[in-house]
């Protein structure tokens, strides 16, 4: 289905946010009545390449008259005239800057689909929160089918009473033109028994011709019903082995698809993407699972009752039981094992947007969760939690620090502590402490890796005790960085973007011996999660564009294009003394601390290049001014940039020096704007902003954000009183 026919069947609040994106600049109708062709077109190659924007443009000049000429002949003036305003309106303005419009109209798709990707999130969150509400997709329709039919089969091969004949016989005749029951089987061997007791006396006289006649007859029924017996129990052994596999097709199903998709979408989750859809959904499917299958199982021991009780030469349960005993086993082994997952990762409290980071001698909270509900296992699993154990292919990597774990690092699973009932544990007094080995804490002077490289791994292990069963559980966080200081902390999480968006391996704490290079695809969505993640806007085509700049140089199209991880974190930009993520880091934390209201409006147009702000800003009147992270600052600053004239009428672009953390700390950025003064040759102050661009008045824009200014007392004052000291206010000046 087309993008633009999608986002018609939004709910209303959705459909506000997209009657936000479109303006003069790009208007509505013309997105409406184009739509098949503005989605066909690569407008984000255009917004690079003025030659491909030229053509592009002249096209879109062109099917705007197709679409007038259909109007003309449907005779509907008013699309017509409005047709007719719009393409007057992109001559005017675009002609000679092609580019522009190319810029805004792949910003507006790519709005638009974060737009569709939010609802769909929130609509998959809705659905999994109620659990019997509609499926969200074909394949998980098929899945909850199977289960069903799963669950109908083997209540079906339930066992009835065998102490109550008048049940068996009742069950026989009511089953008889049905699907053939262990009970059935039951029924027949009792006859048998009481049949072969008969014989047996029979067999005493078998020369008296008055007896040959009946002991014959007796053995022709003997043989029909042996017959009968040994066609019934391949029939059940049959059903249950074929129930078995169905079993296994549909746990693989759940374990390795469903339950590995979530696991994946945990991991972007983390790392600021979409939101984790919850696991009642899941818990529900592998319930009902392992019910199944320990039903089967019930049914698996009755064959074995059955057995005792006649036996023969080539009975099929003889043949087929132990290994039907055995496949239901490792399949609920599995299950239980695969069900044994870490709900929420481990994050410090005062941190919860950075998760996987983790500082010595912080307390931080992690939470586990079986997800076979079973309530007799309420308070009976014991959970332990340990950093680092060492099994296989888990080892830590050659001097890697060791770290004991503080607290409560042991806890008894329960359903009273989480808010929908499920059987989990959440530990939330847990601290990290270095082990000291004479070395600075490391087993080995020659580790290659840096502290903020080193990956470690927090595993919980249990042991469960059901029905004769003994299942040892363990599984495993995704890899933490732990880290001794705060300052410590920007590099940390780059390791922990860099391996959870490059893989979903959910054990490699080697990765960074031999890190994988990423593509700018993949870094530019995660970098637009940084800031959607902690505020109500990510960034634009625009704005990532200009960052890939940053990262790679210029390209006519960065799609594709590979990142180092030494690039991305550890090597220094071009000219500057810091790295990438260094600056962009302390600018999110600038975002986040200092401007965040002005972010969320839009009114910070943050990354943009020096040549592409004096491009849209020269054609501006003077006064027209634009908000723009600094690119020279590390700790991260913000400047504003306008359009003025010298006094020859030509037109100049000037830009104050960054404000940093430590300026906005004594005055909000909003207050700076409003108070700004620059003070001309006749030494008069006066400002030089008055609109935010493209054409928004300062006090509209920032006005709100301003604290109100004490007004005069306007009643006359008792002149015995001391007067008070006059009021003062702190503006910016520039000379």
């Amino acid at each position: 289905m087309a993008q633009w026919n999608q986002l018609q069947q939004l709910e209303t609040r959705y459909l506000e946010q997209l009657y936000h994106l479109y303006s003069d600049s790009f208007p509505m109708e013309l997105r409406q009545f184009l739509a098949p062709w503005i989605e066909s077109q690569d407008w984000a190659y255009a917004a690079n390449k003025e030659s491909h924007a030229t053509l592009v443009f002249h096209n879109l000049l062109g099917e705007i008259d197709q679409q007038y000429s259909r109007f003309l002949q449907e005779n509907n003036v008013l699309y017509q005239h409005n047709l007719r305003r719009i393409k007057q309106h992109l001559q005017s303005k675009y002609l000679e800057k092609p580019m522009e419009i190319a810029r805004i109209v792949a910003r507006c798709l790519w709005e638009e689909q974060r737009l569709l990707q939010t609802a769909t999130t929130a609509q998959q969150d809705g659905q999994v929160a109620h659990p019997t509400g509609t499926v969200v997709t074909e394949k998980q329709q098929i899945l909850e089918h199977n289960l069903q039919d799963i669950r109908k089969r083997s209540l079906n091969l339930r066992v009835l009473d065998l102490e109550s004949p008048g049940k068996v016989l009742e069950f026989e005749v009511n089953q008889a033109v049905g699907t053939l029951k262990i009970s059935l089987i039951a029924s027949i061997i009792d006859k048998i028994s009481t049949n072969l007791c008969y014989l047996s006396e029979l067999s005493q006289d078998l020369n008296g011709n008055s007896q040959a006649a009946a002991t014959r007859q007796k053995m022709t029924q003997l043989e029909q019903m042996l017959s009968a017996l040994d066609q019934l129990r391949r029939q059940i052994v049959t059903e249950m082995a074929g129930l078995l596999s169905a079993m296994d097709f549909v746990q693989k199903n759940l374990t390795d698809e469903e339950l590995a998709d979530w696991k994946r979408r945990q991991q972007i989750a983390c790392i600021g993407g979409p939101p984790n859809i919850c696991l009642d959904r899941l818990e529900t499917w592998i319930t009902s699972l392992a019910e199944s299958q320990l039903q089967i199982r019930q049914q698996i021991k009755k064959l074995e009752e059955l057995q005792q009780k006649v036996s023969y030469k080539g009975d099929p349960i003889i043949q087929h039981r132990p290994a039907l005993e055995e496949k239901i086993v490792d399949l609920f082994r599995n299950l239980m094992k695969s069900a044994f997952v870490v709900e929420r990762q481990p994050c410090m409290p005062m941190h919860p947007d950075r998760p996987l980071v983790i500082k010595t001698g912080v307390q931080f909270t992690t939470k586990v969760r079986l997800l076979v509900k079973f309530p007799e296992l309420n308070y009976q699993l014991k959970i332990k939690v340990c950093i680092d154990k060492e099994s296989g292919d888990v080892a830590a990597i050659r001097g890697s620090r060791k770290f004991n774990i503080l607290g409560t690092n042991t806890k008894v699973m329960n359903m009273e502590e989480s808010n929908n009932g499920s059987l989990s544990a959440e530990f939330k007094h847990l601290t990290l402490r270095e082990q000291r080995c004479g070395n600075g804490g490391r087993t080995n002077s020659d580790a290659s890796l840096i502290v903020t490289e080193e990956l470690h791994l927090i595993t919980f292990e249990t042991e469960v005790y059901h029905q004769g069963l003994k299942i040892d559980l363990e599984t495993h966080s995704l890899p933490v960085v732990v880290i001794s200081n705060i300052c410590q902390m920007p590099n940390a999480w780059a390791s922990i973007l860099w391996y959870n968006m490059l893989t979903n391996h959910p054990k490699n704490v080697n990765f960074f011996t031999k890190p994988p290079v990423g593509t700018w695809d993949q870094v530019a969505e995660v970098l637009s999660w940084q800031f959607s993640s902690t505020t109500k806007r990510g960034l634009t085509i625009e704005q990532l564009t200009t960052l890939a700049e940053k990262l790679l140089g210029p390209c006519v199209n960065y799609s594709g294009c590979q990142i180092t991880w030494a690039k991305f974190c550890k090597e220094n930009m071009a000219g500057k003394g810091f790295s990438f993520w260094v600056w962009l880091d302390n600018i999110i934390d600038l975002v986040k601390k200092y401007i965040l209201a002005l972010w969320n409006e839009g009114y910070i147009m943050g990354f943009i290049s020096k040549e592409r702000e004096r491009a849209i800003l020269s054609p501006k009147p003077p006064g027209t001014f634009l908000l723009r992270f600094s690119e020279s600052s590390k700790e991260g600053g913000i400047t504003f940039t306008w359009v003025e004239k010298d006094i020859n009428g030509k037109t100049q672009i000037q830009s104050v020096e960054p404000y940093t953390k430590q300026q906005l700390n004594s005055m909000s950025f909003a207050e700076i704007i409003m108070g700004y003064k620059i003070m001309d040759a006749t030494n008069i102050l006066v400002s030089p902003l008055v609109y935010l661009y493209p054409e928004i008045p300062k006090e509209e824009a920032f006005g709100k954000y301003c604290r109100p200014e004490a007004q005069p007392d306007t009643e006359f004052p008792d002149p015995g009183l001391i007067q008070p000291y006059l009021k003062t206010k702190f503006i910016c000046v520039t000379p």
